[in-house]
């Protein structure tokens, strides 16, 4: 399993606000594993916390904005597509302002100073978003379209379209998150002239100008026009004779625009809390799509953490009953798993079906057959028990007992016709025999049953036979 990843060490930069134009210090420190991304205000009275959250999200012009108990932090994008982009799990952003820097209108000099503190692997396994069946988002009004399909890491494809004669339909694709930093990074935000005049009368980009973001004179308008703009922004007058990059930038690519918007979908997504899984496809993006997709992605994983896990039961078993027979000392009626379907180094499923013909129900509610609670937990502890027997070599020399039970809750009746399904997971590697495990029990992918295990695995002492005995 891939790990977390934090920074190795804070850092901080200072720049100003592209839209509030206040200048602000942004301080990026290291996070515990599954902290995630957070912002907290250290200008504002008890220095409150927003967590990188679509659910969060207030505004979507020309940016995205969290909100929480009315504290805002503007223009998240750039440095949460630095973090994601570079694989990080968790960090904690701190600033002296409502708005990250613009920097160069890119995620670039966020990714240069994170390289440089370092990168540090975390002891938490990364908890991925696994795209399972397609998800597909439409807005008709801006005319986007996002789909995601399943795929075994994250990749991006975009297509940019602005009615624009001098940028025409642009492409950007990210096969994997390994061309981020080369490939995408770099690419800087970008604004049409003609869009200028609406934004600044709006209250935006009091933070814009030449240095910070790809200016398209896509039309050329009237001199009096160009110097109202500039009054508005308190610029100093300029002049437009040819549809251009107004401010005579080299474009870092061809298609940077469209690489800048596959750059917005990274940060935006990264407000989703889990790195994806996915193939990601969208039609001319923006922030309240992306951010629109990242809540459908969150419904999702609602979804299914609600459904639970899902097993493939019709495959061959990993052991079957005689197998078990072989590990286990237990014997009929109290042998009680009849199947392993998957084990490894740190887990293992195992099926338990229950049918009417087990003894228990004779007596327990025999008008309304329910398995006793207490044979659930058993019952999960045999499936421990058979992960912990298959770490030594001469299991049938070994014995399992219970150290401790904690944290067990029952979910809903199991009943004959079930088929329980039992997930345990390791939460320490196995100590001197001691074998500590999460378990949990699924039927039809609803969880049943939950409990926290530990035993211990001991070697027997089997008495020699004499001579004369054997």
């Amino acid at each position: 399993m891939a790990k977390q990843k934090t920074i190795k060490s804070e850092f901080s930069i200072v720049g100003v606000g592209l839209h509030t134009g206040e200048k602000v210090t942004l301080t990026v420190k290291p996070a515990a594993d599954n902290h995630g991304f957070k912002f907290k205000r250290v200008d504002i009275e008890g220095q409150p916390i927003i967590n990188a959250d679509a659910d969060l999200v207030v505004d979507t012009s020309r940016g995205t904005t969290l909100e929480k108990n009315g504290v805002r932090v503007y223009t998240t994008e750039h440095v949460l597509a630095a973090l994601a982009g570079l694989e990080i799990d968790n960090a904690l952003m701190e600033l002296d302002g409502p708005e990250m820097p613009i920097m160069d209108g890119s995620a670039y000099p966020f990714v240069q100073l994170i390289l440089e503190v370092g990168i540090e692997e975390q002891e938490a396994d990364k908890d991925y978003f696994v795209v399972t069946e397609n998800l597909t988002y439409e807005d008709l009004e801006r005319h986007t379209e996002m789909l995601a399909v399943p795929q075994d890491e994250f990749r991006l494809t975009v297509m940019v379209d602005y009615n624009s004669p001098l940028l025409g339909t642009q492409h950007a694709h990210m096969y994997h998150v390994g061309e981020f930093v080369e490939e995408i990074s770099k690419c800087r935000t970008f604004v049409f002239l003609r869009e200028i005049e609406f934004l600044a009368k709006n209250g935006l980009i009091k933070g814009g100008d030449l240095d910070n973001a790809i200016i398209i004179a896509d039309q050329i308008l009237p001199q009096e026009k160009l110097d109202e703009i500039a009054d508005l922004l308190g610029k100093p007058h300029i002049k437009v004779e040819a549809a251009g990059i107004l401010n005579n930038l080299t474009l870092h690519f061809q298609n940077e625009p469209a690489r800048h918007k596959l750059l917005d979908i990274v940060g935006d997504l990264a407000l989703v809390g889990k790195p994806i899984k996915g193939h990601i496809l969208a039609a001319r993006p923006g922030h309240k799509g992306n951010v629109d997709f990242a809540r459908l992605i969150k419904q999702e994983i609602k979804k299914q953490q609600k459904q639970g896990p899902q097993f493939d039961l019709t495959k061959d078993p990993i052991y079957d009953i005689n197998d078990i027979e072989k590990l286990l000392p237990h014997r009929y009626p109290f042998l009680l798993i009849d199947k392993i379907i998957e084990v490894d180094e740190t887990s293992i499923v195992g099926v338990k079906n229950i049918t009417f013909n087990e003894p228990q129900f004779t007596g327990h509610f025999p008008g309304n057959p329910v398995m006793p609670g207490v044979l659930q937990i058993e019952a999960m502890a045999q499936v421990g028990g058979i992960f912990a027997l298959s770490t030594v070599p001469d299991p049938e020399n070994y014995m399992t007992y219970f150290m401790k039970i904690d944290g067990v809750k029952f979910k809903r009746k199991v009943i004959p016709g079930d088929t329980l399904v039992f997930q345990l997971e390791l939460l320490t590697p196995i100590r001197r025999g001691i074998v500590h495990m999460q378990g949990k029990g699924y039927v039809n992918g609803q969880l049943a049953v939950e409990a926290e295990l530990m035993a211990q695995i001991v070697k027997e002492k089997k008495e020699e036979l004499t001579e004369a005995e054997a």
